[in-house]
């Protein structure tokens, strides 16, 4: 997945600095979009993936008006309900902007949204 950096991904625009670079919370959003596409083949009928947990390294800044490719590829087979993604953002230099993990948990969709039973 491609992404343009602009004013509204930036640090300044997002709460998270000061300065108009993207934003590290910016970053792993489009990182776990990547890991939710990347996802889809390990899914059944009625199934989604959720985030469970995030390990990133934000290692360099991204002007706006500059370009990040994210990438999500799983680490291994599934291992029951968990995935494992390794995730990557590359500028269009083609230096590393940030690197780590994130993993899904696969869920049943409807019982996931389902109100809370007083039980």
């Amino acid at each position: 997945m491609r992404h343009e950096v602009t004013d509204a991904d930036t640090a300044e625009r997002v709460g998270s600095g000061d300065v108009p670079v993207l934003a590290t919370p910016r970053l792993i959003a489009w990182m776990e979009a990547a890991t939710v596409r990347a996802a889809v083949p390990f899914l059944g009928t009625g199934q989604t993936s959720v985030g469970t947990a995030v390990r990133v390294e934000h290692l360099r800044a991204t002007r706006v008006g500059g370009t990040v490719e994210v990438t999500a590829e799983p680490t291994s087979a599934p291992a029951g309900r968990r995935l494992t993604f390794a995730v990557r953002a590359v500028d269009d230099s083609g230096r590393v902007v940030a690197a780590g993990e994130i993993e899904r948990a696969v869920v049943d969709r409807a019982r996931f949204l389902a109100p809370p039973s007083d039980a």
